[in-house]
């Protein structure tokens, strides 16, 4: 795999980070999402600043956010794990590659993954549903949210590739 250059420099893959910052996998300052995300997009391996929300079902803060700016940032979605619904598809894909979002990365579902695989972002989900989000204009962004335990506040850091999903209070590369 070849490596994502972040920042004008070399970003290193999870695993490597993890051997580097065990130290901080011990204390808790860098955590795994502990749960088997698949790949969608056409970006393998990405790292930024983190924006999170909160959205059950629900997908309206997620366009909202998408349409925004990303500046190389990474969203993360607290979809609650439901697959019933997708909070994310090819539109909104072309929305994050056109305002230079690194990656969306979705504890719940996408649809749309033909046109997934082909845009210039990062996705990364628990499954797909071809059955679209719910339109109530509910949600929250820039809340904390918690993915198994684990603590994510706007701010932090991510990095995620095949081998899995890591979050850092400190920048890491």
């Amino acid at each position: 795999m070849s490596s994502l250059i972040y920042e004008g420099k070399k970003m290193k893959l999870t695993t490597d980070l993890c051997d580097e910052y065990e130290e901080d996998l011990i204390t808790g300052s860098l955590q795994l999402l502990p749960l088997q995300f698949n790949m969608y997009g056409k970006k393998r391996q990405i790292a930024g600043e983190v924006t999170t929300i909160k959205a059950l079902e629900d997908n309206s803060m997620v366009r909202k956010t998408l349409g925004s700016k990303g500046d190389g940032r990474i969203l993360l979605i607290d979809g609650g794990g439901s697959r019933r619904f997708a909070l994310m598809g090819g539109d909104l894909g072309q929305v994050a590659e056109k305002n230079s979002w690194q990656g969306v990365i979705v504890f719940g579902c996408i649809r749309d993954v033909a046109e997934l695989s082909v845009l210039d972002v990062g996705v990364w989900a628990l499954g797909t549903c071809p059955r679209k989000s719910i339109k109530k204009n509910s949600g929250s962004i820039n809340e904390n949210i918690y993915i198994e335990n684990v603590l994510i506040s706007s701010g932090d850091y991510c990095a995620a590739d095949e081998d899995g999903v890591i979050i850092s209070k400190k920048k890491l590369y």
